[in-house]
């Protein structure tokens, strides 16, 4: 029955263009939401995330003419998420973020620290050679946030709400916006994704996808 109501779920969701404007989300279920994101996974568990909710409508018109992807779900949406990832810099082994995130929130002891650095920094050098291209880095961090993401998404899904992430934005423009908004400070975030939740204001087409043969493949 449980893996039903998953499934049920899945088919459920879909990106939803527009929203209802007249239905909200409780605080209490955008904190569920919000919940799963953060006990999501991420690499190393280092979650290089931060989600920002946008709940301004003047913020809000003033994404709009940069932001291609939300004309309609950024005026209608009952709660507007732009999701943060940390860049290069602050995923480097030695920034303040990785030495915190292992000394006290993962509450490692000094010599387990100094493994799990070494074994990182060999990860991000050699295994994935991510080191010296900040691009990379970022997009790299970035998979983790869409982790995240995903399991919001598919959390609302179960309850009913509705969601969409969204990519249809100008990255720079959207930072420069924020960074003015005084939203973003420094160089530890950059803009990865977007995301809206709210309840649907029309029922959508079917949901269509590839079967299953032609996407997964056993090797045994």
């Amino acid at each position: 029955m449980l893996k039903e109501q998953i499934l049920e779920a899945y088919r459920f969701r879909h990106a939803t263009k527009e929203f209802d404007v007249d239905r909200k989300v409780s605080r209490a279920d955008f904190d569920f939401i919000m919940e799963t994101g953060r006990l999501s996974p991420s690499s190393f568990g280092f979650e290089p995330w931060k989600f920002l909710i946008v709940q301004s409508s003047e913020l809000r018109s003033k994404l709009l003419p940069i932001t291609w992807g939300a004309q309609k779900t950024l005026p209608t949406a009952s709660h507007f998420m732009v999701l943060l990832t940390r860049t290069a810099d602050s995923m480097h082994p030695s920034s303040q973020h990785i030495q915190t995130m292992m000394r006290e929130v993962q509450q490692l002891p000094e010599e387990v620290i100094g493994q799990k650095g070494e074994r990182y920094g060999k990860f991000l050098e050699h295994d994935f050679e991510l080191l010296g291209n900040d691009r990379a880095m970022f997009e790299w961090a970035s998979r983790q946030t869409y982790i995240a993401l995903g399991n919001m998404m598919t959390a609302a899904a179960m309850i009913g709400i509705d969601s969409c992430p969204i990519e249809g934005f100008d990255k720079h423009q959207v930072e420069e916006l924020l960074r003015s908004e005084g939203l973003l400070k420094g160089n530890e975030f950059g803009v990865s994704c977007m995301a809206a939740f709210g309840y649907r204001a029309r029922e959508p087409r079917e949901k269509t996808r590839r079967a299953v043969e032609q996407i997964v493949q056993w090797v045994e």
